[in-house]
């Protein structure tokens, strides 16, 4: 493979985030739909808030708080669901082309890593509920550092778990964000574009844009 490592974000990349409020669409309701895609959106909202205040909660916590936001916005939808759509999140489906590109990349002897603003406990639970632990060389989480992406020494930890420049790094995210402070770092980059998304930072553009990660390994 021309790149020593294949870095991925978690949520939205290897894992699907809106399956947790999938799983349990038959008592949510029909208002399921907008109550994840709020969820989601206060998630993220909430790690760059706090990024910038310097007053770091882990992602746990906030994915909680959001969720609570979330059912305030949805009346529809029973906050007595709250716990299972939790324990959902934990264990949350990953994209079905997944263990396979892993599996491809480390058959070809790249190193694979996650690297997330997810807690580590969440993390862990994630990928062994997903079963693809043994696919992967390292899980970094910004809990380490106190604060989350797209700060520059959150992209560091790559480059230093693995003792190399950010060069031989491909970095890979289906949050469109993200992809542009991992491109500012100098990793090459591959934006996942699984719903079709417009292009927000045309300046910090990926060198690569794909509908799944499947065509990774042929892309090199």
């Amino acid at each position: 493979m021309p790149y020593a490592v294949y870095v991925f974000d978690a949520y939205g990349t290897l894992f699907d985030v809106h399956a947790a409020v999938r799983k349990h669409a038959d008592t949510i309701g029909p208002d399921g739909a907008r109550l994840s895609e709020i969820w989601r959106a206060k998630q993220l909202e909430y790690s760059w808030v706090r990024a910038l205040m310097g007053r770091y909660q882990d992602f746990w916590a906030l994915t909680e708080q959001a969720l609570d936001h979330a059912f305030a916005c949805v009346p529809s939808a029973d906050p007595k669901y709250r716990a299972a759509l939790l324990d959902a999140y934990r264990e949350l489906d990953c994209y079905p082309e997944v263990p396979a590109v892993l599996r491809a990349l480390k058959e070809h002897g790249a190193r694979t890593a996650i690297l997330s603003n997810g807690s580590p406990a969440m993390l862990d639970s994630a990928v062994r509920s997903a079963k693809i632990d043994t696919l992967l060389d390292a899980v970094l989480s910004v809990d380490e550092l106190q604060t989350y992406k797209t700060a520059e020494p959150v992209y560091e930890m790559a480059t230093t778990s693995f003792r190399v420049f950010p060069q031989a790094i491909s970095f890979q995210s289906s949050n469109r964000w993200d992809v542009a402070g991992a491109t500012a770092f100098g990793f090459r980059t591959v934006w996942v574009n699984r719903t079709g998304q417009q292009d927000e930072y045309r300046d910090l553009s990926p060198s690569a844009v794909l509908a799944t990660l499947d065509g990774l390994p042929a892309l090199g």
